[in-house]
C-alpha cells in the first residue's frame, strides 16, 4: 500500500536505498500475516466486523504508545474532524469488506483486486480533487479493469459471492487514499495515523453487539497479533516512502502477491487457477504504468 505521509525525497532516477526496499519487503510480509491471520478467524466462525474492530483498537492503542499520547498534544489535534472520522471509516469499509471477502475468496485473489486501487484513484481523483486523467490512464484503467473481469470470469463457471465485498474494499481503500492526499496538507502525519485507527475503533463499537470469545489459544495470539501486523506494517511503508520516491518504489509494493499467494498455498492449500494469474498479470502491469506516468506528469509540472 503506497503512503501518502512520506517526506520530500530523491529523484526517481537515483538508486533506490536497500533500506526502504527492505521495509516494504516487510510491511509486505505483515500485511500477509494480517490478511492469513484474519482469513483463519473468520474461518473459525468468528465474525468479521468483530476481527476487523479488534484490529483497529490494538492498532491505536500502539500508536497512543508509540507517539506518547499522554506527552504528545498534538497527536489529538485535527483540522476537520468530520474529514478524520470519514477518512477512518473508509480504511474500516477496505478493512472489513475484505475481511468478509476471505471467506470464499483465495488470499492471491483479494491482493490482485486490492492492486486495481490506483486505476480507480486516477478516475476518481478527477471529480473529486480536481485531478483529471489523461486518455492514457483511462486507457490503462480500462484495461485493469478487464483483468478483474478475468479475474470475476462473469457467466462462466461458479460466482464467488466473496467478490463484491472484495471490490467494495478496493473502492474504500481509494477513497481513503483520496482523503489522504487531500488532508495531507492540514493534517500532520501522526493525527492521520492515529484517527485512521480511532475512528473506527469508536464509531464501528456499538455495531459490535457482544465479544466474541476465542475458543483455541491460537485464535487468542492471532486476535491480539492483527493491530501488531497492521499497525507496523504501515509505519514500515511510511519509513520507505522517507526514503525514496514513489515512482521509484512503485513496483515493490507488488510483491506481496508472491506471500500472499505462499501463504495461502501453505496455510489454506489453495493457489489460484491460470485465469486469476493473468489477471493479475494484467492489473499490475495497469497498475505500475498509471504510477509511472503519473510521476512523469509530477516531474514535468
Amino acid at each position: 500500500m503506497v503512503s501518502l505521509l512520506s517526506a520530500p525525497v530523491p529523484s526517481s532516477q537515483e538508486a533506490v536505498p536497500a533500506a526502504a526496499i527492505l521495509y516494504l519487503f516487510a510491511a509486505g510480509i505483515l500485511f500477509s500475516c494480517l490478511d492469513s491471520s484474519a482469513k483463519y478467524l473468520v474461518l473459525q466462525g468468528i465474525p468479521p466486523a468483530f476481527v476487523s474492530w479488534m484490529r483497529f483498537v490494538e492498532h491505536a492503542l500502539l500508536v497512543l504508545i508509540f507517539f506518547r499520547g499522554w506527552a504528545n498534544p498534538g497527536l489529538f489535534r485535527v483540522k476537520s474532524l468530520k474529514l478524520q472520522l470519514l477518512r477512518g471509516l473508509c480504511l474500516f469499509g477496505s478493512t472489513y469488506f475484505n475481511f468478509y471477502a476471505l471467506q470464499t475468496m483465495q488470499l492471491g485473489e483479494t491482493i490482485t483486486i486490492t492492486f486495481a486501487a490506483p486505476m480507480v484513484i486516477a478516475a476518481l481523483a478527477g471529480p473529486l480533487l480536481g485531478e483529471w486523467a489523461g486518455w492514457r490512464r483511462w486507457a490503462a484503467i480500462i484495461v485493469a479493469f478487464i483483468g478483474v473481469l478475468i479475474i470475476a470470469r462473469p457467466g462462466f463457471g461458479a460466482f464467488n459471492p466473496g467478490l463484491p465485498y472484495s471490490v467494495a474494499s478496493m473502492v474504500s481503500y481509494s477513497l481513503y487514499v483520496l482523503l489522504t492526499r487531500h488532508m495531507a496538507a492540514t493534517e500532520s502525519p501522526q493525527s492521520l495515523i492515529f484517527f485512521s485507527a480511532l475512528a473506527p475503533a469508536i464509531l464501528i463499537s456499538p455495531a459490535i453487539t457482544q465479544a466474541v470469545i476465542p475458543q483455541t489459544p491460537l485464535q487468542i495470539v492471532l486476535l491480539l497479533m492483527l493491530g501488531f501486523f497492521g499497525g507496523v506494517g504501515h509505519y514500515l511503508i511510511i519509513l520507505a516512502y522517507r526514503r525514496a520516491s514513489t515512482a521509484a518504489l512503485a513496483p515493490y509494493p507488488f510483491l506481496q502477491i508472491v506471500w500472499m499467494l505462499a501463504f495461502g498455498y501453505f496455510f489454506f492449500g489453495q493457489f489460484p487457477d491460470v485465469y486469476t494469474l493473468l489477471g493479475a498479470v494484467i492489473v499490475i502491469g495497469s497498475g505500475l504504468y498509471v504510477v509511472h506516468r503519473e510521476h512523469r506528469l509530477r516531474t514535468r509540472s
